[in-house]
Parts: structure tokens; C-alpha cells; sequence
């Protein structure tokens, strides 16, 4: 039986998605979960596994193309069997769906009411960037206008002038903003500050890396705040916890995202169950990410389900500052780099080296006590990080 290969939905308000390549060829054999295409998101360019074994045939778009989410783009298909051309049963890349097939070439998408003509986003785009509604011809399914149409409208005027003077906002750049601005107006963020003496953490990955670089396992001090900050959010369920529609959503696992700068902006791959990871698969987690991050290689999985994240900007000297928040998540730590700083030891000045940690937490789920709490465990941990790395 067919199955298809639909453009997938791999965010939360996501109407299309741009393939930026076939990573396989029309006739090519494939296996289940084989790379299959790449496609672009607001937050990385990812690859997209083959929902099915089969032989690639009936390929409907181009690379370049923006396409709505839940079209049909391609079929996998046993050898010999031919391209549907008419309405039959087939297995979605999504789940079993009864879809109108087509010959090559021409569209197929799921079927929408015939009177969404315009999606909610789009329209509030079209008030917010003054744009004439008349004037659009939507490109998605039975030619509804979608967020993309209302932007590359509200731009298209500018493009010549922004290439001249040298501006280039890519998809991914430009999706980001509109997150960051939409967390930042629409969740109320509060601030947390703490200062940390960073000596018993510099040694204690002194201590690790004699002990793991034997084994090739590099350790970083991102790695140490990953391994401590997971184990005592397991002790602060409502700091790991999340903002949605019914309120306050507990989570089982502490999963930590970590902020990492790529060309087009900034994305956050996961460490799953990072509480209950040992330091060296911690380490070696979070290399693979930063560099499938740095060559657009992250997989949806690598981008999912983070209840927590954190920011480090010490590598690029940065002393302190306040992050936002990445809904639905309640709180995002921002660390600061490791400095000396002459500070006050039994009443005597003394140089130590000092760490600024800022967290922003989402005042719908986390109060002010409930943040303070964690921050000051989390630098009481930082001061002993042996007793929690154990």
C-alpha cells in the first residue's frame, strides 16, 4: 500500500514548512527511518526519516518550495506499484488517513472547511503589518492565506532596498523574532539574581576531567550546570513545570534545553531525563548536539519536549544578563562567565571567581518564594558540586 510522505508539523502554530532538499532521489530505494528529505523550521533545518521502506516516487515539490503542513509531497511505494491517481487508502507519515491522490505534479492537501479562507495568525498579521487582505492570493490548501503569504506581502516592498543595504532576514531569523516577541508580550516574566563563588565548581571539573578525558569524554562546565541544575530541578517540580491552555502542567522528566548560537540564530536541542544522565553521556550528548547544531543537522527529537532550559554566555565574556522564555516552558537560567571578583570572606576582601546566574521564570507558574528557593539550592549545590554529582 502507498504511503505518504506529508510535510510535517514539528511546531506549535506551524502552517508550513520549507524543503530545502531530497537527501534521496525519485526511484531511490528507502528504509524506515533512513534521512529522507531536509526540511527548514524557525529553529534549525532538520532532517525528515522515511516513514515507511519502499521506493521513492511521485515526488511533488522542489527544493525551495514553502509548503503547507500535511501535504502530500511524495510516495513511498512498493517496487512496481504505480503512483495513486485516485482516491484510495493509504498510511500517512502522520498516521492512516483516507487522502486524494494525484497524479505527479499537482497539489494534495488534507481537507480544510471551505470557509477558513484566512487562518487566525495571518489575519492578525495583516492588522498588525497593514497589509491589504484584497490584495493576497493565499498559497495554501484551496488557496487559504497563511502567516507566510501576510510576511512575504508585508516585505516583498522592502527586499530590493533591504539586499542593497546589505540586510538579510532568513526564515529562521525572522520566526524567531516573532517567538521571542511573542514570549516576551504575552509571558509574565520576572527576574532572580544570584552571584556564586565558581572556585569548587572549576575544581570539580579539574577533578572530573583527569578522571573522564582518559576515556576521550571532554568536560565542560556547561556539562557540570546541565548535571547539577537537572538533579536539583528534581527537587522543584513547579520550576520544571509548564504554562498551558488548563493551567499549570507538572512534568515527569527534567528535560534541559540548551540555548546554543547557530548562523541563522539561536536553537535549543534537549537532554532527555538530564536528572538521572550520568556527567560523561551528559558531555557527550551535548557535544553531538553543538555540532549536528553548527552543521543544521538536528532532528525534531534533538528539539523536543525541553522543560527547561539553559543559556550560557561566559564563553563570549559576558558578565550577566536576563533571558526569555521558551514557551511552555515556566523558567530559563542565563549564566554569566566565571570572573574574578574581589568579594567579602569573614569580613576581609578576597579575589575569588565569581558566577552571575539570572533566572527568568514565568510568574503564572512559578512565584517569587518558589524561585528563590530553587536558586538558592542551585548555588548551594554550585558551592558542593562532589555531593551531587555522586
Amino acid at each position: 500500500m502507498p504511503i505518504s510522505v506529508v510535510m510535517p508539523a514539528l511546531e506549535m502554530a506551524q502552517e508550513t514548512g520549507k524543503l530545502i532538499s531530497w537527501l534521496k532521489k525519485e526511484g531511490d530505494p528507502v528504509r524506515k527511518g533512513e534521512p529522507l528529505l531536509e526540511i527548514e523550521t524557525d529553529k534549525a533545518v532538520m532532517e525528515i526519516e522515511s516513514p515507511g521502506e519502499g521506493v521513492l516516487g511521485g515526488v511533488k515539490a522542489e527544493a525551495g518550495a514553502e509548503i503547507p503542513v500535511g501535504q502530500t509531497i511524495a510516495w513511498i511505494l512498493n517496487p512496481g506499484e504505480a503512483v495513486p491517481v485516485q482516491e484510495v487508502g493509504v498510511q500517512s507519515g502522520r498516521q492512516s488517513t483516507l487522502a486524494v491522490a494525484q497524479a505527479p505534479g499537482l497539489e494534495t492537501a488534507p481537507a480544510r472547511p471551505t470557509s477558513a479562507k484566512i487562518s487566525p495568525k495571518a489575519r492578525r498579521l495583516a492588522k498588525e503589518l497593514n497589509v491589504d487582505l484584497g490584495q493576497i492570493r493565499g498559497s495554501g490548501p484551496g488557496g487559504e492565506i497563511l502567516a507566510s503569504d501576510i510576511q512575504a506581502a508585508a516585505s516583498g516592498a522592502k527586499a530590493a532596498t533591504a539586499t542593497e543595504a546589505g540586510t538579510i532576514i532568513t526564515a529562521i531569523g525572522r520566526l524567531m523574532a516573532e517567538r521571542t516577541t511573542q514570549s516576551w508580550t504575552t509571558v509574565p516574566h520576572f527576574f532572580v539574581v544570584r552571584e556564586v563563588d565558581a572556585g569548587a565548581l572549576s575544581e570539580a571539573r579539574l577533578t572530573v576531567a583527569v578522571q573522564l578525558e582518559k576515556n576521550g569524554v571532554r568536560i565542560t562546565h556547561t556539562d557540570l550546570l546541565v548535571a547539577i541544575v537537572a538533579r536539583v530541578l528534581a527537587r522543584h517540580p513547579r520550576v520544571n513545570a509548564s504554562w498551558s491552555a488548563d493551567g499549570i502542567r507538572t512534568n515527569p522528566d527534567v528535560n534541559i534545553g540548551l540555548a546554543m548560537a547557530v548562523e541563522d540564530g539561536v536553537v535549543a536541542p534537549v537532554i532527555a531525563k538530564a536528572a538521572h544522565t550520568g556527567l560523561a553521556q551528559i558531555a557527550a550528548q551535548r557535544k553531538d548536539l553543538s555540532e549536528r547544531a553548527r552543521a543544521n543537522k538536528l532532528r525534531p527529537a534533538d528539539l523536543a519536549n525541553g522543560t527547561f532550559t539553559i543559556s550560557n554566555l561566559g564563553m563570549y565574556n559576558v558578565d550577566a544578563f536576563s533571558a526569555i522564555i521558551i514557551p511552555p516552558q515556566a523558567a530559563i537560567l542565563a549564566v554569566g562567565r566565571i570572573a574574578d571578583r574581589v568579594v567579602p570572606i569573614e569580613g576581609k576582601p578576597a579575589i575569588r571567581p565569581m558566577l552571575t546566574l539570572t533566572l527568568s521564570a514565568d510568574h503564572r507558574v512559578i512565584d517569587g518564594a518558589r524561585a528563590a528557593l530553587f536558586l538558592d539550592e542551585l548555588v548551594e549545590a554550585l558551592r558542593a558540586p562532589a555531593m551531587w554529582l555522586e
